[in-house]
């Protein structure tokens, strides 16, 4: 696997290639970005496990959540990268490392995939890219998982690329679509002197 670490004043993020998977940083200026963005924060089974702070519900909402990760971004304090097929370009979904402390050296990382791209194991594509490059060129020691109790899917994922569980967090977020009711949420974690999990087929 190749890590590509040129970087531009646009995107202050490197591309990141392996595992048949391109992640690049999100255009904020691009429509196609923002569209597929608007898609991704919108479909029910992501708004199922996830209630974001500021709801996405229109273009203009999209583009301002993708401007808000860009200035992350540049500012060190996490990554936000578009999954897609290395071949074709095709928009998979998202990979975020987020919350980055550069002191304590850990981090959060959350992901999403679209409706048609799902059973392609990209989420557990995209996590090893990452986790890869979180650990060798941010120079962390610690990357966080955490879903909601329940999310079946993604703990199978967090468990293949290696990061285990460490326990159940409780209250620790919203409800689906709702601000003022809270629900437990596994965690797992990964750190960087834990052996790499064993390749598996399929």
């Amino acid at each position: 696997m190749a890590l590509m670490n040129s970087r531009s004043s646009a995107h202050p993020r490197p591309d990141l290639h392996g595992h048949g998977l391109r992640l690049r940083p999100w255009d904020p200026a691009s429509d196609a970005d923002v569209e597929a963005w608007l898609r991704g924060m919108s479909d029910p089974e992501f708004r199922r496990w996830n209630t974001p702070l500021s709801p996405v519900t229109d273009l203009d909402a999209a583009r301002a959540s993708l401007r808000t990760k860009a200035d992350n971004a540049a500012n060190g304090t996490s990554a936000s990268f578009r999954i897609t097929d290395a071949e074709t370009g095709t928009t998979l979904g998202h990979i975020g490392v987020n919350e980055i402390d550069h002191v304590f050296r850990v981090a959060r990382v959350g992901y999403w995939i679209l409706p048609e791209a799902r059973g392609r194991r990209a989420a557990t594509r995209a996590l090893t890219v990452a986790t890869h490059w979180a650990f060798t060129e941010l120079g962390l020691h610690r990357l966080e998982l955490g879903h909601a109790v329940g999310h079946d899917a993604s703990c199978r994922i967090a468990e293949h690329c290696g990061f285990p569980y460490e326990g159940t967090l409780r209250g620790a977020m919203w409800e689906s679509d709702r601000q003022d009711a809270f629900r437990d949420v596994h965690l797992h974690a990964r750190l960087s002197t834990d052996p790499a999990p064993a390749a598996r087929r399929g």
